[in-house]
């Protein structure tokens, strides 16, 4: 049978349903159990069959749809109000206005291979967003066995099947402890995740500054801390109260940045005078905090462009080639020069 020639009975006969029930299970009745109309939905899209008169219709009618969903990091739960996300939700969003596309933001938060696939079949999405790797790399590599319709927002990785669109990270930190190392700082502080993908590539950066600029790797100077004001603030105390010795601290996210800075205050230390602070990801509060934040800045309207035209424009025979977005070192305050 050809593509695109397939009719509601064709899908019905090759689902093992009648009629009446892939009819239903396209409207996504609650009368067709949740395995039916994965099946289903599956089966139209492999057969073109033009499924999307059966959903409802848009205000302005759209080209088509997108989907945007994040992934459970971590060790935690996941939070839509992130501000790095928010601003690659804005990049996204604008990128599917310019094609015409409305988006959608899925409540599912995936946490295992069996998660990202129900993500792709239970959506009636044109294709799928995910932002944020979290540990589940090897569930995308999977993913991308059978499915081509997603991109996913984070760090390339050696042995990668699907694409992703995500910033240098290794040469955004590398930039950042340099930058620390030239302004006299030798004790610089790496604060953040070690373990995820774009946080362990920054960490990598890290490592290469301190050891191009001779300052030597110290353990007691790599401090865990998660995506998250407070985690950040309970690590700065915790190295404070153990009396380590630090001047500079690079964080993996400006959240972390943000976190540190107020342990250095609480503790009447000052920014910069005591300890230079450099955050990444440059959100739209770092400008504003006090002092303003120094950053590494990644174009997230360049990165929802990216991210839109290779799910649209994909050519549906695999995954379409991985992009990183340029990163910018944005010295403010923070650092002291």
């Amino acid at each position: 049978m050809s593509k695109g020639a397939t009719r509601l009975e064709d899908l019905a006969r090759m689902a093992g349903v009648s009629i009446s029930t892939a009819s239903r299970a396209l409207n996504d009745s609650p009368a067709v159990n949740q395995r039916t109309k994965q099946l289903i939905w599956k089966l139209a899209r492999e057969m073109d069959y033009p499924f999307r008169r059966y959903m409802p219709a848009g205000p302005i009618g759209a080209e088509g749809t997108i989907a945007i969903v994040v992934p459970r990091p971590q060790h935690r739960e996941g939070r839509l109000s992130d501000p790095f996300f928010l601003e690659l939700f804005a990049g996204v969003g604008e990128a599917a206005r310019e094609r015409g596309c409305d988006i959608l933001v899925s409540h599912v938060a995936p946490g295992s291979f069996e998660d990202l696939s129900a993500a792709m079949t239970t959506s009636r999405a044109d294709g799928v967003i995910f932002l944020g790797q979290s540990w589940l790399h090897t569930a995308f590599n999977r993913l991308a066995e059978t499915e081509a319709r997603f991109v996913v927002w984070g760090a390339q990785l050696p042995d990668q099947a699907y694409c992703s669109v995500g910033s240098d990270n290794p040469l955004g930190a590398r930039r950042a402890t340099l930058h620390l190392a030239r302004l006299g700082r030798k004790r610089i502080v790496f604060l953040g995740d070690t373990e995820a993908p774009e946080a362990m590539q920054r960490h990598r950066g890290y490592l290469d500054a301190v050891e191009q600029f001779g300052l030597g790797v110290d353990p007691d100077l790599i401090v865990p801390a998660h995506f998250e004001v407070e985690s950040a603030e309970a690590s700065i105390d915790s190295l404070i109260q153990r009396g380590v010795k630090f001047d500079g601290v690079v964080a993996a996210s400006d959240l972390i940045a943000l976190g540190a800075i107020r342990a250095l205050q609480h503790a009447g230390l000052s920014v910069p005078g005591d300890v230079s602070v450099i955050g990444y990801d440059d959100v739209p509060f770092a400008r504003y905090s006090s002092p303003a934040l120094s950053t590494i800045s990644q174009d997230t309207a360049k990165a929802g462009r990216l991210m839109v035209s290779k799910l649209l424009d994909a050519s549906g025979q695999g995954a379409s080639r991985s992009e990183r977005v340029p990163t910018d070192l944005i010295v403010r305050e923070s650092c002291g020069g």
